[in-house]
């Protein structure tokens, strides 16, 4: 077991799960260049609020396993916890040096004082985050692990019990006749009844939306589990993300009339998974030509986030933010995909998912551990 030092190490880190899941058809391949951009504590808008390190585990020199251990001190600070985390979980069906990956990480959050280790998240929970326990068949959408069943058997045998399950609904939005006709009747109201009307986001302003996404988002996550807000370098960084993926018919705004106020929001992204499983992790020689035309190579989406301030949440925003959604499967490529993830414990928005005619169709699980 070692920390990663250097570029070597850190290319091997990178290249692990290329090795464990190559072979198998549903893994899909990040993007190199993006990864080492993702894990540069110079680049990522973590590092602004965070700390982290990365191990490695070998067995006669071959490289087995990889995980990160990280503190989100900007979480810490608000939610007045002392919760360390792990991420970036990857390794041979191996408990021995599953269990040594998970020490080591316990280990260097124990030496910073942390009270309990969480994970797996890649940094946060709104990157890759949870074990896959189930759905292993199907393949996953942007910013989704998977893994293969044993992960779960692997860290369970290694004292690491469950925490929190994350929820993937799938939403089939060309199906209008198995959604509640109540939705369509608070749909109708949002605009005549309580003067709030939804618009797109714009691309030449999506920084300054992100700052309304922001608005909403720390006002309607608050309470959840693993909420933190979002600051200043973490918009910049989505801002940018999301110019990759953007379709203003899959990204709105829902504001009040009288006084512009941003009460709710959705961002749904087209699944750029489907490009990446055809890049292999390369922009050359064709995966620069793919990603160019990713709009016509997507046929889903991944509803990421769907939210309305809670002072609003009785005036039909959230219905008529999914009756959006099924007039923008009309307009373009994508007839469906998924929504989430969603706590276990969203009793709101989970009933809104059977509402909608929408069915779990995978499971992520959190795992924790105490430190003490």
């Amino acid at each position: 077991m070692s920390e990663v030092s250097g570029r070597r190490d850190l290319k091997r880190f990178i290249d692990l799960p290329f090795r464990l899941h190559a072979n198998h058809p549903l893994w899909v391949p990040p993007l190199k260049l993006e990864r080492r951009l993702f894990l540069n504590r110079r680049l990522n808008a973590f590092f602004s609020h965070g700390e982290a390190a990365y191990f490695l585990a070998r067995r006669d020199g071959r490289v087995v396993g990889r995980i990160s251990a990280q503190i989100n001190h900007a979480f810490n600070e608000h939610q007045r916890k002392r919760w360390g985390w792990f991420g970036f979980f990857e390794v041979e069906d191996d408990q021995e040096a599953a269990e040594a990956l998970l020490d080591a990480a316990a280990d260097w959050l124990r030496a910073r004082d942390m009270e309990r280790m969480v994970g797996p998240a890649d940094f946060s929970m709104n990157d890759e985050s949870g074990i896959l326990i189930e759905g292993y068949d199907l393949r996953p959408m942007i910013r989704q692990p998977w893994h293969p069943p044993y992960y779960q058997q692997l860290v369970e045998r290694a004292r690491l019990t469950k925490a929190m399950d994350l929820l993937m609904w799938n939403l089939e939005v060309t199906e209008r006749d198995k959604v509640l006709p109540v939705i369509w009747e608070l749909a109708g109201k949002a605009e005549s009844e309580h003067g709030i009307r939804v618009r797109p986001m714009r691309r030449r302003q999506l920084r300054k939306d992100m700052d309304a996404f922001a608005e909403v988002y720390n006002s309607a996550w608050s309470e959840n589990w693993d909420f933190v807000p979002y600051s200043k370098k973490d918009l910049d960084a989505l801002a940018q993300e999301m110019q990759l993926v953007f379709d203003k018919h899959w990204a709105m705004i829902a504001e009040r009339l009288d006084t512009g106020e941003v009460v709710g929001m959705a961002m749904t992204f087209p699944d750029i998974n489907q490009v990446l499983a055809k890049m292999n992790g390369k922009l050359l020689p064709l995966g620069w030509w793919y990603f160019l035309n990713k709009g016509r190579l997507t046929d889903r989406v991944r509803v990421g986030f769907l939210g309305v301030k809670p002072e609003y949440q009785h005036t039909g925003v959230a219905a008529r933010l999914y009756e959006l959604h099924f007039d923008a499967a009309e307009a373009r490529p994508q007839d469906g995909g998924e929504m989430g993830w969603i706590l276990e414990t969203n009793t709101a928005m989970n009933r809104g998912m059977e509402a909608m005619g929408g069915r779990i169709v995978k499971r992520y699980r959190m795992y924790e551990r105490s430190l003490l």
